[in-house]
């Protein structure tokens, strides 16, 4: 049986996508602000890119939900590939900026009064995004206004993402579950029959330690808080154990079983960087059209998305960690048993 042959628009849908724009401006017979045109497409591109952000990042928390995630596995790589995708495609949004900023703010006065109270606030595909990384309710700015103007049903999507293990839990869990620092438990690391028994994050304190500055004594109570202490607040997402364990796959980032755990540690911080760049040239954009007025949707415009961006860093604490890296050539050589494991054995 012959397969169907298959039309370029037709499975496309362009009759449905080159007609779904339908401006303010030219309603009832009045002439069209030539820019509501271009500002319709660019926003409906943005929902287009979530769309795809989201379908990317359900299958990756689809695998990482597994009972067991094998690391030897394809499983892993796909995580990595997929969020890498995630990345690139932020990074698209950003520079669909340069875009829209050739539409000057006399061009959006033109048809700017007839969207209200309609705003890209109003995202709620974004909204879902935050969530389904990890952006808990309770860390919002704003988050008694953040679903004020969405229809009950959008609400009850993010209310559904927000309820639902996220990717930061997800990767809290797995980290937990790594097991060379448990080998590490009993150190030294050189071999050298040694009977003091420090475990590898003492001998390790004690080498970050010695390698601050004055100015920067206060970080050895950061580093006990977070390798040692288990959380007490509701502000953080990472436990003590996968602190120590992602630490550690920064550290020894340079063997072979640690090159894609390092991998995807570095594409969640990638992601956390395009949020924020996509969330800054927003607020410049925003500052350029506007000034210091309210936003369509009633919010106060730039001043908004500054707090927003200051307070929605979902990975702030990978990225902390980097404060804890030491000189490559100051780490302690690990045994020949762990050496072994994390290398390639043929």
């Amino acid at each position: 049986m012959q397969p169907t042959p298959v039309h370029y628009a037709d499975y496309l849908e362009l009759d449905k996508l080159l007609n779904a724009q339908h401006p303010e401006s030219s309603k009832n017979g009045a002439p069209l602000a030539h820019d509501e045109m271009l500002f319709i497409i660019i926003h409906q591109t943005y929902e287009l890119w979530f769309k795809q952000v989201l379908f990317e990042v359900d299958s990756v928390l689809a695998i990482m939900h597994q009972p067991v995630l094998n690391d030897n596995a394809a499983d892993l790589q796909t995580v990595v590939h997929r969020l890498k995708r995630v990345a690139t495609i932020l990074k698209t949004l950003v520079q669909q900026v340069d875009i829209i900023e050739t539409m000057t703010p006399m061009d959006f006065l033109d048809f700017r009064d007839m969207l209200r109270p309609a705003s890209g606030f109003q995202s709620w595909q974004f909204k879902i995004l935050e969530a389904k990384l990890g952006l808990r309710f309770e860390d919002r700015h704003g988050k008694a206004y953040y679903t004020s103007q969405l229809h009950a049903k959008e609400i009850a999507l993010i209310k559904a993402a927000e309820n639902a293990p996220s990717l930061v839990m997800l990767l809290n869990k797995w980290l937990e579950r790594m097991p060379f620092l448990t080998d590490l438990a009993a150190w030294p690391s050189d071999d050298s029959g040694s009977n003091e028994d420090t475990g590898f994050f003492a001998t390790y304190e004690a080498i970050y330690t010695s390698s601050l500055a004055e100015a920067e004594k206060n970080n050895i109570a950061f580093f006990k808080e977070t390798f040692y202490n288990e959380p007490k607040n509701t502000h953080r997402h990472l436990t003590a154990t996968a602190c120590r364990n992602a630490l550690f796959i920064m550290l020894y980032r340079g063997y072979p079983l640690l090159e894609l755990p390092f991998q995807l540690l570095e594409t969640l911080l990638e992601i956390d960087h395009q949020l924020g760049n996509w969330r800054h040239r927003h607020i410049n954009m925003v500052q350029r059209m506007i000034g210091t007025r309210i936003g369509t949707g009633g919010s106060t415009g730039a001043g908004y998305l500054k707090a927003a961006m200051d307070a929605h860093i979902i990975f702030k604490e990978i990225a902390q960690l980097n404060s804890f890296l030491v000189d490559r050539r100051k780490l302690p050589a690990l045994p020949t048993e762990v050496s072994i494991k994390l290398g390639y054995s043929f």
